[in-house]
């Protein structure tokens, strides 16, 4: 049985009494952080109160063409702002004081679940402009406190537990500003900040230099369909034969756009095919409820990193757990697009991990024996697809595009030459991803080491 005795003058000015606060594993960590570290409260560290950011008027929100990502809780992932999860909102509807600026750490302080709360992110000098909402805290620390350190730190087991006991379960979890504020930072020496420092700019260098693969990847296969700065003419309206609305049983305007027509007309110059010639979209025939023992890796829309085309997470279950939904089996070397849309370019190429894994009936599976994986990605992420999916989609509570459809989608062939040219940068760039991540670790670890070495472990 695990208990914690705790004097009445321990108590935090008797402003909780709640036996989780004072569970041993968190109190352990205040002693030793106080005792061994000289640890100060993070209120006497920073130069402005911590605060959140808020939501706009639906009025202010009226779109004038100058978006700027609006940051919630689930864009806040461990180290990163990821912004492929991001909403928009006009940049008329800024709030000042939702408003991050360079250095600043954001943490996630209201969840469904514990593990939501507390994810700490780092916000870089080339980060656009953006807003936070009020499940975001944002930390500001000034010359006192290097922030860097601090948000390796807040993502390691010594600052998370910190904010874990500081969070209130109600309907939901949750955590408010000041108390935020109480959690103990400890005092190290100049060097050990500089090390950290350099890990996570090397992290954020990976990152760019990995999303300047991509672009090169991507420019390439443009570039070789004649497709840079495709731009549609300009018109108001088009004139459709009975013929052509009778073929694709579709009578609404949209589906009609002239842009639509005239990126056919492009592709069909690089002897197009129908994609399901020469892509094999597989059948979601898997049934994990057969297997019902057995561990699965469960991957859905919302783990996949679109900026890239990586799977960022997934979640983990037994075969007898698994939803109704998920009967994809997937194998290294799939390229998996979301079928949804307004989530289309949540598509992904399945890395040697994640092998064996299942996922959502809400992608489609493609394999192929002419085109390497990695091109069926840029292309399935690049306007090539993704207008002809977006012009494909049907349906009124669900708007997806149906698997039928895909026989009406062209795809252009590409040269060998060209194909492995593409795999090769978008290969460099998952792996410069993948040194970005494992920077990001180093840093935390780092961290927990050097309180280990000096603390008790715990």
């Amino acid at each position: 049985m695990n208990y914690s005795i705790i004097l009445k003058s321990q108590l935090e000015n008797n402003h909780r009494l709640d036996a989780e606060y004072y569970q041993s594993q968190y109190m352990e960590i205040r002693n030793i952080l106080l005792d061994k570290f000289s640890g100060v409260k993070l209120e006497k560290l920073i130069s402005a109160q911590v605060v959140t950011g808020s939501t706009p008027t639906q009025r202010d929100c009226r779109n004038d063409g100058t978006d700027i990502p609006f940051i919630k809780t689930d864009t806040v992932r461990e180290g990163v702002v990821n912004f492929a999860f991001a909403d928009y909102m006009p940049l008329k509807a800024s709030i000042e004081n939702s408003k991050p600026k360079a250095k600043d750490i954001l943490v996630t302080i209201i969840g469904a679940t514990q593990e939501i709360v507390g994810r700490a992110a780092f916000v870089y000098e080339d980060y656009p402009d953006m807003n936070i909402n009020q499940n975001i805290a944002r930390i500001r620390t000034g010359n006192t406190l290097n922030p860097y350190f601090l948000e390796a730190f807040l993502r390691g087991k010594y600052g998370r537990y910190q904010l874990w006991q500081q969070s209130r379960q109600t309907e939901q979890v949750n955590l408010n500003c000041r108390e935020v504020e109480q959690i103990i930072i400890p005092q190290f020496y100049e060097d050990i900040y500089l090390e950290i420092q350099n890990l996570m700019t090397a992290s954020r260098t990976a990152v760019i230099q990995s999303q300047e693969y991509y672009a090169q990847a991507e420019n390439i296969l443009l570039k070789t369909l004649g497709l840079i700065n495709f731009q549609s003419e300009s018109t108001n309206s088009c004139i459709v034969n009975l013929s052509d609305v009778q073929s694709v049983n579709r009578i609404d305007a949209d589906y009609f756009q002239p842009k639509y027509a005239e990126l056919i007309d492009r592709l069909k110059k690089f002897n197009s095919t129908p994609l399901t010639t020469v892509i094999n979209n597989i059948s979601a025939k898997f049934n994990p409820l057969a297997h019902p023992d057995q561990q699965f890796r469960y991957v859905e829309l919302a783990d996949i990193d679109s900026t890239i085309g990586i799977i960022n997470n997934c979640s983990e279950m037994m075969g007898k757990e698994a939803p109704s939904r998920a009967k994809r089996l997937l194998k290294e070397g799939d390229v998996i697009v979301s079928s949804v849309e307004g989530s289309l370019n949540k598509t992904a190429l399945v890395e040697k991990q994640y092998d064996g894994s299942l996922a959502s009936t809400g992608f489609f599976q493609f394999r192929s024996n002419k085109f390497l994986p990695e091109v069926i990605l840029i292309m399935a992420k690049s306007m090539v697809l993704q207008m002809q999916l977006t012009r494909e989609c049907a349906g009124t509570i669900l708007t997806a595009v149906p698997k039928e459809s895909l026989n009406r989608i062209l795809v252009p062939e590409v040269e060998d030459r060209i194909q492995k040219e593409i795999a090769s940068l978008v290969k460099e760039s998952h792996l410069a991803r993948q040194k970005s991540k494992e920077l990001l670790e180093q840093a935390k670890k780092t961290v927990e080491e050097m309180i280990e070495k000096r603390g008790d472990n715990i």
